[in-house]
């Protein structure tokens, strides 16, 4: 599995802020609608129904939030960079400005702990992020995200 495979260059969005996480959730199932023509309020309270089960920030300003969704045949994903950071209540209690959403099919098993790994292996490279970091244009992050080294199958 690749990151191509998973994540559509619609899909990539800068943005410059949001006011809370609640509202970072809007902004994410939102994307994934229009992305991967999902309804919003099914992905919206997907995601924060997960997110009530332990906080997906992972640390050093990322966040891997997912759900699993009834209306998918395959695991998409969508990515988000604030020019601010937000709270997130992440492991590190750094506030966080990259978050690789996934999404997957209910029974999507042990795809959608690949999809997991390869992205919390993409988001772990300090280059790869540092990258997402200094750039806004969505078709330049959906570049920097593919073309990571990390994005090959394990």
């Amino acid at each position: 599995m690749t990151i191509n495979e998973i994540l559509v260059p619609d899909s990539v969005r800068s943005i410059s802020t949001v006011s809370s996480k609640k509202r970072l959730f809007q902004e994410l199932a939102e994307q994934a609608a229009a992305s991967y023509d999902l309804p919003q309020s099914v992905v919206l309270e997907a995601l924060q129904e997960r997110e009530n089960l332990g906080p997906t920030g992972v640390g050093q300003g990322v966040a891997l939030p997912h759900a699993r969704l009834d209306e998918l045949d395959k695991v998409v994903a969508v990515f988000l960079r604030l020019d601010k950071p937000v709270d997130f209540e992440s492991s590190d209690r750094q506030p966080v400005d990259l978050f690789f959403c996934l999404l997957a099919p209910t029974n999507a098993g042990v795809e959608h702990l690949k999809a997991l790994a390869l992205v919390s292996r993409t988001m772990r490279m300090s280059q790869t992020c540092a990258k997402l970091r200094a750039n806004d244009d969505p078709m330049t992050l959906f570049t920097i995200l593919t073309d990571s080294e990390s994005s090959q199958a394990a």
